[in-house]
């Protein structure tokens, strides 16, 4: 019996879908241009069913792809061919709040900002808020390590979630909590991009809602004033909420989009937050704006709508670049922040050099850059041209000593860069970590870790006479 005969057999109607109009919605995630339809997606209901799924898959040695909102940006969630999506956009319960504990039980697809919806009445919310916050799922926040404009003072997804529980590829249910001793496995897990078992159920932290939030909005005459102005705030000990920067593509097309009021004709913005309480705030907030003097404009929120509304325009800076062009390319490295100004400037002549447009939205207070290339897929070669501008400012954040991504994965994207970053020594422990937990590689296989044998060809090593270069290295 075939692996969708038996999943219809063993599972309750419409929960297993098949054929190819059913199945295309689930052919990629938010890096469409990687697609490929699957076998089956099954959308369960309940964590038993989640169970006998894994179980058929792993009889029939069916590849499993586990996808919560399909919104991450590095083809993560993209099928392979004659695999199952295994869809957890159904597992919605807020299982529970505790209030004195500042904790929320979660079901994996609880969306983001859900989680701070059901914990308002508590006065608490959850910190971390990915711009894809009102759609993005909370499993598929802890797959990838999701960070957000909060997450230079609150953290990422690692430093808000206290335990998770998994089903390991044989269904054995394990959990893993910050209080456990030895191995760091609740950090494992985190940012496995589903390689390593399935999330059911998430433990996260809650943070009390600040009594007072401002946001400071300062616009500069050019990209390394605004840098150094990051600069001077760390530097001065003061840890803002959030610390953003746009140059001015951005800034503009945010501003026609959102209309927050951002200060057209400025080459670079800054946006920093502070909260806490209220003998706290006021005197950071003087110090902030004494330490901006090279600001060409300055402006500090008034109101809670005001401050939401200057928030908006930096959260919606992707869909505002998508009115202005057919397609764009969101890249995701992170640097060493004293390199801000260089790398800018740098990817702003390699803009030049590929003749692309490049809008620059960034985390500026943990160095995560987020460049999109504008590009149209219509035009023959510009597609390629999008992706080799993209690794040369992946290689160029490697150089400085910084990473291929902060918060969107590696996924299917960013495979040949890993080959850059790591060395083969490093890459066999990541495969010795996935056969580990999944001998038969079965969960999510070809994402996230690159082969031996595909870094070796990357190397410009090729074939030679039917022969393949370094024989020893196992091939994937």
């Amino acid at each position: 019996m075939s692996t969708i005969s038996q999943l219809k057999k063993s599972l309750p109607k419409n929960i297993v879908l098949i054929g190819e109009e059913n199945t295309r919605p689930f052919e990629c995630d938010g890096l469409s241009v990687y697609k490929q339809k699957p076998m089956a997606v099954v959308l369960p209901n309940e964590v038993g069913q989640v169970k006998k799924v894994l179980e058929i898959c792993r009889k029939n040695k069916t590849p499993i792809v586990t996808r919560g909102a399909g919104t991450g940006l590095s083809g993560g969630a993209m099928p392979i061919k004659d695999s199952v999506v295994l869809g957890l956009s159904k597992l919605t319960k807020v299982i529970s709040i505790n209030p004195e504990e500042l904790t929320a039980v979660v079901e994996p697809g609880v969306r983001n900002l859900a989680i701070s919806e059901a914990a308002e009445e508590y006065d608490l919310y959850y910190a971390p808020d990915p711009s894809s916050q009102i759609a993005c799922t909370i499993g598929g926040n802890v797959a990838e390590n999701a960070g957000g404009v909060h997450c230079l003072k609150y953290g990422l997804t690692i430093q808000n979630i206290e335990s998770i529980k998994i089903l390991t590829i044989d269904g054995d249910e394990l959990v893993f909590s910050r209080d456990d001793e030895g191995l760091g496995l609740l950090a494992l897990m985190t940012g496995s991009e589903g390689l390593l078992g399935i999330i059911t159920e998430i433990t996260v932290k809650l943070t009390k809602k600040p009594e007072v939030a401002k946001l400071i909005m300062a616009g500069f005459d050019s990209v390394r004033d605004c840098a150094n102005g990051v600069a001077e705030i760390i530097k001065n000990g003061i840890i803002p909420a959030g610390l953003e920067m746009m140059d001015e593509f951005a800034i503009q097309a945010s501003e026609e989009f959102a209309q927050p009021g951002y200060p057209l004709g400025s080459k670079a913005l800054l946006l920093c937050e502070l909260d806490g309480s209220e003998e706290s705030v006021i005197p950071d907030v003087d110090t902030v704006v004494s330490l901006l003097s090279k600001a060409s404009s300055l402006r500090v929120s008034e109101s809670e709508d005001e401050r939401l509304l200057l928030w908006k325009g930096r959260k919606s800076a992707f869909p505002a670049v998508g009115r202005i062009s057919p397609d764009y390319y969101c890249m995701d490295g992170t640097i060493p922040k004293r390199y801000l100004a260089d790398v800018l400037e740098k990817i702003n002549a390699m803009s030049k050099r590929f003749n692309l447009r490049v809008a620059n939205v960034f985390h500026a207070g943990d160095g995560n850059l987020h460049p999109l290339i504008l590009y149209d897929a219509g035009v023959p070669g510009e597609l390629e041209k999008a992706e080799e501008f993209g690794n040369e400012i992946l290689k160029l954040c490697i150089e400085v000593g910084g990473s291929i991504t902060g918060e969107h994965g590696v996924g299917v994207e960013k495979l040949d860069a890993m080959c850059f970053q790591y060395s083969d020594a490093e890459l066999d422990v990541f495969h010795q970590i996935k056969a580990a937990f999944d001998p038969q590689t079965l969960l999510n296989p070809g994402k996230a870790v690159p082969s031996l044998h595909r870094c070796a060809e990357l190397g410009n090593m090729h074939v030679h006479h039917g022969i393949l270069p370094h024989p020893e290295l196992e091939r994937f």
